[in-house]
C-alpha cells in the first residue's frame, strides 16, 4: 500500500506490513491493536506496528544534537546514545550502534524487492527502520530509524520508566 499521512510536521510513507508479529518473534510487551493504537497514536502506529516510513527530511529528530539517550517510543526500551549518532545525508536519523545488543532484534525484510535487515525493539517489536553496512568506523553500520519510533531523553534528565522496571530506565543520563 502506498499512500501519504502527516500532521504535526511529519509525513508518512505507508508501506506498511502487517507487523512484528507475523514473523514469529515473542516480545515481552504486547498489546492488542485497539490497545497500541491508544497508546501510540496515529503515526506513531503506522510506524511501530505496520512498518510504515517517514518521508526522508521531515523527523523532528534528525537534528537532534543534544547529549542524550533515544529509546522505544512504544515501550522506552533505550536503543540508543547520542553519542552513536552521526548525519548520514539520508534524511533520516542514523547510529552506528544500539544503545545495548540485546535491545535491537533483527528481521530479514524482503519488501520490494530487496533485501534489508529490519530493526524491531527487543521488548515490544515495534519497528525502527532498518541497518545497513555502510556506515562509518568504528562499526561500519548504519541504523537509519524512523524518529517517530523514538523519544529522546537529553542529558541530566530521567529516562521514561513506562513498565517500571527501573533498570536502564528510569535512571538519570549522563552527560
Amino acid at each position: 500500500m502506498l499512500g501519504l499521512a502527516g500532521s504535526a510536521g511529519v509525513a508518512l510513507l505507508l508501506f506498511g506490513r502487517s507487523g512484528s508479529a507475523s514473523t514469529g518473534l515473542r516480545f515481552a510487551v504486547n498489546h492488542t491493536p485497539d490497545q497500541w493504537r491508544r497508546i501510540l497514536g496515529t503515526q506513531r502506529y503506522a510506524v511501530l506496528r505496520e512498518a510504515a516510513t517517514e518521508r526522508a527530511f521531515t523527523s523532528p529528530l534528525l537534528n537532534e544534537h543534544r547529549k542524550g539517550v533515544f529509546s522505544c517510543a512504544g515501550c522506552a526500551l533505550p536503543l540508543f546514545s547520542s553519542a552513536t549518532k552521526f548525519e548520514s545525508g539520508t534524511g533520516w536519523p542514523s547510529f552506528t550502534r544500539p544503545f545495548a545488543e540485546d535491545h535491537l532484534k533483527t528481521i530479514c525484510d524482503t519488501s520490494y524487492g530487496m533485501v534489508r535487515t529490519e530493526i524491531v525493539c527487543a521488548r515490544c517489536g515495534g519497528h525502527q527502520g532498518h541497518v545497513f553496512p555502510d556506515g562509518p568506523p568504528p562499526t561500519g553500520e548504519r541504523y537509519c530509524i524512523n524518529s517517530v519510533s523514538l523519544a529522546f531523553t537529553p542529558a541530566g534528565e530521567r529516562l521514561p520508566d513506562k513498565l517500571g522496571r527501573r533498570a536502564p530506565e528510569g535512571e538519570v543520563v549522563e552527560g
